[in-house]
């Protein structure tokens, strides 16, 4: 089965910057939607990017993200080392929650791809705290 560990979670200054890891192994395909959520106390789970590990070189951009982390967070792939990084930058305490690592197999991400109701796998999270 597909497996996910996150890792790089820690305390941080606003403005600062983290870089968040996924393991990731069990894949049967080279085509899978990756993506991390968020969770702070009391809010509901939301999609944060998402990554689709193969696409055609001259496809679409493999990457999407959402409006409050655009142009601060990027997401991406070392296929060598089955890793999916989060690299998030300019750091709000907003951006304070435990992060969790999603996959869905043999999937595009697509339009729908900060639905949790779609990943099957999950990692059990690292927590990001933004404090001064």
């Amino acid at each position: 089965e597909v497996q996910l560990v996150e890792s790089g979670g820690g305390l941080v200054q606003p403005g600062g910057s983290l870089r968040l890891s996924c393991r990731t192994s069990g894949f049967t395909s080279v085509t899978n939607c990756v993506a991390w959520f968020r969770q702070a106390p009391g809010k509901e789970r939301e999609g944060v990017a998402g990554y689709t590990t193969y696409t055609r070189p001259t496809g679409p951009d493999p990457a999407t993200y959402a409006d409050s982390v655009k142009g601060r967070f990027t997401i991406s792939q070392d296929n060598a080392k089955n890793t999916i990084y989060l690299e998030m930058n300019s750091l709000k305490p907003d951006d304070t929650a435990m992060y969790y690592c999603a996959a869905e197999s043999l999937s595009y991400c697509g339009h729908d791809w900060y639905l949790t109701r779609r990943y099957d796998a999950w990692g059990r999270g690292t927590q990001v705290t933004v404090s001064a």
